[in-house]
């Protein structure tokens, strides 16, 4: 096995960094690291014991092309895991009364409480995008709102948690500098690979715990192109490929085991972004969209696909299957192309709501709530 410390960090900074999770109300800390790929990152592609996502589809013709062959893809291959997931099996919380939209339960791991981790790679130095806030706004200050929030408790009904703050942001923020090409494929462009060896490089090198209580945010600079697989992409320069806005994946590394990771890309983008006129702005308010939808995903369906036991996601509906709690409430707004530009396609947004999270406004959607047969962003009276 290559050597992974590439950039050594004092013991300290690891304890340091695990210390201040809890310390949410402090001030953010930055931790920067060097990531250089070359070496271990075939190593790590070989290793891997298993891996998979669920993509978040972008409002472009790929995204929508692409949408249900996605989620066949993804989800037929837990069908048949263990605790009678499979079609018409008995699921938990579930009465003989179906509702197309119902999410059903499949055997699988649910993460009933987490720390996230916030990792930014290559932040820009110059320009109007120069540093966390002005490429990506707060998230962490949106996760800690989230995390102590009523909208979070929609996920109880699918946890069988109920304790209130139990997912919360470090106090720390990693800023990672990583090849904007990569020298194992010799593109510009990011692959799932590059996002697992950023991932796997900071948990080597800080010490920080896998498994399901841990959740690893990956962001993307603006311009910085992502692929899941070599036709299914984040590529707003190139519309053939542009499928998806962001994913939540697992993966099970070398000597680390099952780790869970999202992929945001940057959200300001035609095909990604919400409407205008939102309460933080379009940038702010399409990454904690996004950000949103991917967390309430990753809490309820975090081992995502593959021939092991999933969680909960849509089996009922031709048209809602493979759908996840978030999939099924990301609404759309759309923007007719003015007459006078004959050829000229629409505008498409995300729709989101406007919630009150601890005292603060934003512009996220709703989630799919079984018990109140619908999209909510509060869990309702049983709370």
């Amino acid at each position: 096995m290559p050597s992974l410390r590439l950039t050594r960090l004092p013991l300290t900074v690891a304890a340091a960094f695990l210390a201040c999770a809890a310390a949410h109300a402090q001030q953010e800390h930055i931790v920067k690291l060097t990531v250089n790929p070359s070496g271990f990152a075939p190593y790590l592609a070989s290793h891997a014991q298993k891996s998979g996502a669920h993509l978040m589809p972008a409002n472009t013709p790929a995204g929508w092309a692409a949408t249900r062959r996605s989620r066949l893809n993804t989800h037929l291959g837990s069908m048949a895991g263990p605790g009678g997931a499979g079609f018409g099996g008995n699921f938990p919380g579930w009465s003989s009364t179906r509702y197309p939209g119902t999410l059903q339960y499949h055997g699988g791991q649910v993460v009933q409480s987490a720390q996230e981790i916030l990792i930014f790679v290559n932040t820009p130095t110059s320009g109007s995008c120069d540093s966390i806030a002005t490429c990506w706004g707060h998230p962490r200050q949106f996760l800690s709102d989230l995390g102590s929030s009523r909208f979070i408790h929609i996920v109880d009904q699918y946890t069988h948690a109920h304790d209130g703050n139990r997912y919360r942001p470090s106090r720390n923020l990693i800023e990672v500098s990583y090849p904007s090409k990569s020298p194992y494929t010799g593109t510009t462009t990011y692959s799932d690979l590059d996002v697992q060896t950023i991932v796997y490089y900071v948990m080597t090198e800080l010490g920080l715990p896998s498994g399901y209580h841990a959740i690893y945010d990956v962001f993307l600079p603006p311009g910085q192109d992502e692929c899941s697989s070599a036709k299914s992409c984040y590529s707003p320069d190139n519309p053939s490929t542009f499928q998806f806005c962001a994913y939540h994946g697992l993966a099970q590394l070398p000597g680390i085991g099952d780790t869970l990771y999202t992929v945001e890309p940057f959200q300001n983008v035609g095909g990604c972004s919400v409407r205008p006129d939102t309460p933080n702005g379009s940038l702010v308010d399409s990454t904690n969209n996004v950000l949103s939808h991917e967390t309430f995903e990753t809490i309820t369906d975090p081992n995502v696909a593959g021939n092991w036991p999933t969680g909960w996601w849509n089996e009922l509906s031709n048209a809602m299957f493979g759908q996840e709690i978030g999939d099924e409430c990301s609404f759309l707004q759309w923007n007719p192309a003015p007459p006078a530009t004959p050829g000229t396609s629409p505008t498409v947004y995300f729709d989101p709501s406007t919630v009150n999270l601890n005292g603060h406004w934003y512009a996220i959607q709703p989630e799919y709530s079984d018990s109140q047969d619908g999209c909510a962003t509060s869990p309702g009276d049983e709370f």
